[in-house]
């Protein structure tokens, strides 16, 4: 380097050492000629051991071509930005953003200044980040796994279809997430068949365990024969006694059908009304008695259970409000009402098309996806 040059150096020297980030110059036959103090800090070298060296002569030889196509892209371009690092001894690596610009000096000398700004702590925020992000992947496929699994056995508690002797039975049950607060039951007996729809307030995986809580004890109470204002009045003190606190309560229908005298068994606590439906007539509700259960000890009417004949091509449905409370493109509800002029229009078809047939038309009033979880349960009496 001539003296000129070195003025020019001189010149510039006390500029470059007081930016924060690291800086080298580069002669044209890419040797450094100068480099900050931060520089030095950085590539833990001194000056004397640095200067005079060409830059590719500080890298391993696997990343040369790499650093060379920078340094291509600069001396076409002028100038370039990149990312890439600082050689330290030992082999660590200082993450660096380099940015390189050439210029000249007053005699039209090429030089190149290369600024060098460490990103270590951005580096190890990324590779936080990256770890906490697999940590939560991870987490999130064994939450999938588990909610698949819950959802089988959610599913294995919904209502099946069967005939018990004269009596047909079709179900349909849908969560509006993938496990809900719905469940039903339909237990052939001897001389009973029992069916029950019911609905733990609110959506999702906490609805889903209480809901299977209540379903166990509801099952074993009707494989005691117990009579259904008996059950209900036991199942809500057993939720106030154990899940008090928990802010859930729900509602049910059931119904006992006497294969001997073909009488039908009723009793429903807080929930929409069941309907008994005949050909071209309109449904018949059958009303519930009780208040919602699991939040007051007096729920249940002492006389909740009510009975009525039933024959021959008779029908009756149950069903949880997530088919009633539905809202169309005007805001309009479907209600009771509307649900139970569906059943109406529908009752000449074949069960399993009236079952669908409902299902369709609730769907097609309904503006929007469901918001709520379904279960629906139509029997009928040949």
């Amino acid at each position: 380097m001539d003296s000129a040059q070195q003025l020019w150096l001189d010149q510039i020297r006390s500029v470059l050492e007081t930016l924060n980030q690291g800086i080298i110059v580069n002669d044209s036959s890419r040797r450094i000629v100068f480099a900050n103090s931060i520089f030095l800090d950085m590539v833990r070298m001194d000056a004397e051991h640095l200067l005079g060296h060409c830059v590719t002569d500080l890298y391993p030889p696997e990343d040369v071509p790499k650093l060379l196509e920078f340094i291509g892209r600069r001396e076409a371009q002028g100038r370039a930005r990149y990312e890439f690092y600082i050689p330290q001894p030992g082999g660590a690596r200082l993450p660096v953003v380099v940015t390189s610009r050439q210029i000249q000096d007053p005699h039209g000398t090429l030089f190149a200044v290369v600024t060098a700004t460490d990103i270590s702590e951005q580096k190890r925020a990324e590779t936080d980040l990256r770890e906490a992000n697999a940590l939560l992947l991870a987490r999130q496929r064994q939450i999938e796994e588990e909610l698949l699994l819950a959802e089988r056995v959610q599913q294995s508690l919904a209502p099946r279809n069967l005939q018990w002797g004269s009596v047909s039975v079709e179900t349909f049950y849908q969560p509006v997430r993938s496990i809900g607060g719905d469940y039903g039951l339909v237990i052939p007996g001897e001389d009973y068949l029992d069916i029950l729809v019911c609905d733990v307030s609110g959506h999702g995986i906490s609805s889903a365990l209480v809901a299977n809580r209540i379903y166990s004890e509801t099952l074993a109470q009707i494989e005691r024969g117990v009579e259904l204002t008996s059950m209900m009045k036991h199942l809500n003190h057993f939720v106030l006694q154990n899940l008090s606190g928990s802010a859930f309560y729900f509602t049910m229908a059931a119904a006992r059908f006497n294969r001997t005298c073909r009488s039908l068994q009723f009793a429903g606590a807080g929930h929409p009304p069941a309907m008994i439906v005949r050909r071209g007539q309109m449904p018949q509700f059958l009303e519930s008695k009780s208040m919602i259960l699991g939040l007051f000890e007096d729920a249940v009417d002492p006389d909740a259970t009510i009975e009525t004949a039933v024959g021959a091509g008779d029908r009756l449905i149950l069903y949880t409000d997530g088919l009633t409370e539905n809202f169309n493109s005007r805001h309009q509800m479907l209600g009771i009402d509307g649900l139970r002029e569906i059943f109406r229009e529908v009752s000449g078809l074949s069960l399993i098309e009236m079952k669908q047939e409902i299902l369709d038309r609730v769907a097609a009033w309904r503006s929007g996806p469901a918001a709520d979880d379904v279960s629906l349960v139509v029997l009928e009496l040949s």
